[in-house]
């Protein structure tokens, strides 16, 4: 048995980004810890902003863990810095708001964790933060600094393949014409700096029960929010859509594909 430790910026995006990896390895009998940075007090939601919505992202994200087959769940405790109405910081964010966080703080409260649990492996985001939240962007700055302190091994940047994510943001586009498309060029990683093609097939039903857990996140906004149609799909296309989890290794040699968590370049 092996220690992963999932860092994730706000209740949900372990669903939506990991989920697969983590049942996965919980299966094989691995123990896999799920941290949180903040509890998503101010996402967006058909609740207002506060420690009432943080309690009730909380307790979806114990359920979303359960489901997964975590053996534990740490709130690292800082609060939800928000977005602006660009999508970029946002300016009534808390006083003690993640982005504000210092960071070698923040960095040696997870890394205690990491040596507390005797930690093989990490994730975090990539550099961009996935599509660019600060919250996220902050994740992957701390948990670089937190796996240096601790020592731990293995680090892993949770992402999205650009590739196909853009061909289909682009054919979208032609039939949504005020869909920015230039917003999807940066965001997550390209497909040739991707290490870790992990199939997560097998555990769709418990990536979906994740997501399912969510449901303050699944309505809410003016829009059709993004998990709430991922839950629309019927579970065969659900199976394919979601079947594949991708992570970035730094430091590999160029063109390394790895199937698994653990696995090791030959």
């Amino acid at each position: 048995m092996q220690t992963a430790v999932f860092f994730h910026a706000h209740p949900d995006d372990e669903a939506l980004l990991t989920a697969g990896t983590m049942a996965m390895l919980a299966a094989e009998g691995h123990r896999v810890v799920l941290v949180v940075a903040t509890a998503g007090e101010r996402g967006l939601a058909d609740m207002p902003h506060g420690d009432e919505l943080g309690a009730a992202r909380m307790n979806e994200l114990y359920a979303s863990a359960a489901r997964l087959g975590c053996a534990r769940v740490v709130r690292l405790g800082y609060g939800d810095s928000g977005l602006g109405a660009d999508g970029g910081m946002a300016e009534d964010r808390p006083d003690n708001a993640f982005i504000d966080a210092d960071l070698e703080e923040a960095a040696q409260r997870l890394a205690a964790i990491l040596k507390e649990e005797t930690a093989e492996l990490l994730t975090i985001y990539d550099p961009a933060g996935g599509y660019g939240h600060p919250d996220h962007v902050m994740v992957h700055r701390v948990g670089a600094r937190a796996a240096e302190i601790a020592g731990t091994p293995i680090l892993l940047e949770a992402t999205v393949n650009r590739d196909p994510l853009l061909k289909g943001i682009r054919l979208a586009a032609r039939f949504y014409p005020k869909l920015d498309v230039r917003a999807f060029e940066s965001a997550y990683s390209a497909g040739s700096d991707i290490t870790h093609r992990i199939n997560v097939r097998e555990h769709a039903k418990a990536k979906r029960a994740a997501m399912s857990a969510h449901a303050t996140q699944a309505t809410g906004g003016d829009g059709d929010r993004t998990l709430g149609a991922m839950l629309r799909i019927p579970a065969p296309i659900f199976r394919y859509v979601f079947g594949t989890e991708w992570y970035v290794r730094r430091g590999l040699p160029p063109g390394t594909r790895l199937r698994h968590p653990f696995d090791q370049p030959s």
